[in-house]
């Protein structure tokens, strides 16, 4: 018998701004799942830098060579977003211990919400695993170099958008 379901996975994030980090995570994402959503989310706690919109273009741009890869942008519970784009696999990332004690404890709530949910944790590849949106955050906030963190497309609205304004 042949399963011919899509497997289709989410990778949820605020991508403030996204990093080299991310896109590793979406390229070996991309070489497992039929089909990778990436999931940009608007959470009212945080305050982001970069507008929902324009991270979600960013992402866009920057995964267009990525032929199973989606970008939507999203602001109901995750586990909602998951349910309306029929997937059942969701994909974190993790960079170090901490990362994974956080992302345990999320997935006890999000199977307590959708028992069906399976969870892929990928490590980010060693030499990006010290790279996190806050630290690039507080680079771009004194205007530094961001080009060895962050994709092309990224450094290149920060530039635009924030350094030159």
């Amino acid at each position: 018998m042949v399963h011919t379901d899509k497997k289709i996975a989410v990778f949820p994030g605020t991508f403030d701004p996204a990093t080299l980090g991310h896109f590793d995570i979406i390229q070996r994402a991309s070489n497992i799942f039929d089909e990778i959503i990436i999931a940009v989310a608007k959470n009212p706690s945080k305050h982001t830098l970069i507008s929902l919109e324009d991270r979600t273009q960013i992402l866009k741009e920057s995964t267009l060579h990525l032929n199973n890869v989606k970008v939507l942008s999203f602001s109901c519970l995750l586990v909602d977003f998951l349910k309306q784009v029929n997937a059942s696999i969701l994909v974190r990332g993790v960079r170090t211990v901490a990362d994974y004690d956080y992302e345990i404890q999320l997935t006890g709530m999000y199977r307590a919400m959708m028992p069906n949910l399976e969870i892929v944790m990928l490590p980010t590849s060693g030499n990006l695993a010290y790279i996190s949106s806050t630290l690039v955050r507080e680079v771009i906030i004194h205007k530094g170099d961001i080009r060895n963190f962050v994709p092309q497309a990224v450094a290149n609205f920060i530039e635009q958008n924030i350094y030159n304004k």
